[in-house]
């Protein structure tokens, strides 16, 4: 079946005024989703095992379990609260090193990622900043109205995950590093696919909220304000560091992060959240003349989070803040 991965268009890309016109790309699979068949649930009720399993054998029952909660709560909205609203405004942006030369960023604190912004020839994608493991994590998509092509996925990895291929496939959760959901409704990890939920409507503007547990090990996705139910379970158990990701196939699409929220973890953050409402720049945190440990911690909450804590540095904060 052939697919459109690029198309004429009205987006402009940040380097061109210009509309491009271009040549359409043909898909060696059969509805887009590589060489690896999708597997199907099995009946309610089988026995399974963790979802972060590479082997289809061995796949948790738990996207079973997510496909019929997501039927049997279609109207589950958030109910006037979203998920971690309790919690705290969350400074993390996408990575200007950790992405696909075919990803373009632009806006405030390169929050709007741009997919392949002349023509596609492959499979483009980007890391985020924030670190998710052990902790509780609640970020937002806009996704713009450009929906169509191989595979538009939204998830989470490890950077083992690629981040780039010149090819049109399913790239997040291709391997054991990563974990997503494409625009198909098809969850993606260890190269096999299960259902999740509908197709997202070609052409139309969507909003994905991703929920990660680190403590529960699970990660939850919302659609249009209703949630989806788990579709992965058993994250607590990866060691490696787990990163947002986000990926596309299509031609001059985009994602815009919207809200990012994390749970409080202890009295100090819930200080440093007081503190940073008053103090919103550098420029006056500095002069504060806080000690050096204090000051990196609270800048952590004004910065994109991608520098690193030294051992020294780390050190320091655990003898003045605990």
């Amino acid at each position: 079946m052939t697919i459109q991965e690029n198309r004429n268009t009205q987006f402009q890309s940040p380097s061109s005024s210009s509309n491009e016109s271009n040549n359409s790309a043909a898909s060696n699979n059969s509805g887009g989703v590589g060489n690896v068949p999708i597997v199907h649930p099995p009946p309610s009720g089988t026995a399974g095992s963790s979802v972060a399993s590479d082997t289809p054998g061995q796949m948790d029952n738990e996207l079973t379990v997510s496909a019929e909660a997501n039927n049997n709560n279609n109207n589950n909205h958030y109910r006037g609260e979203k998920p971690l609203q309790n919690g705290c405004e969350d400074k993390w942006s996408w990575s200007k090193r950790d992405r696909s030369k075919e990803v373009w960023l632009s806006g405030a604190n390169n929050r709007t990622v741009h997919f392949h912004p002349n023509w596609s020839k492959g499979t483009a994608g980007i890391r985020g900043t924030r670190v998710l493991n052990n902790g509780r994590y609640y970020w937002e998509l806009s996704v713009s109205q450009r929906v169509f092509g191989t595979s538009m996925m939204f998830g989470i990895g490890t950077k083992k995950a690629r981040l780039h291929v010149n090819a049109f496939t399913n790239l997040l959760g291709e391997d054991s590093n990563g974990w997503g959901l494409s625009h198909k409704g098809l969850l993606w990890h260890g190269g096999t696919a299960r259902n999740y939920t509908k197709r997202f409507k070609e052409n139309q503007a969507t909003k994905i909220g991703i929920l990660f547990d680190g403590v529960a090990g699970t990660l939850t996705y919302y659609k249009d304000d209703v949630c989806l139910g788990i579709a992965f379970r058993g994250l607590n158990e990866i060691r490696e560091p787990l990163y947002p990701i986000v990926c596309s196939t299509a031609a001059k699409t985009e994602m815009v992060l919207t809200e990012s929220r994390r749970d409080f973890v202890n009295l100090q953050d819930r200080c440093r959240a007081i503190i940073i409402k008053q103090v919103k720049t550098r420029d006056k945190l500095d002069r504060l003349n806080l000690p050096y440990c204090i000051t990196n911690y609270l800048a952590e909450a004004l910065s994109d989070c991608s520098t690193p804590v030294t051992p020294l540095e780390q050190q320091l904060i655990d003898y003045y803040l605990f």
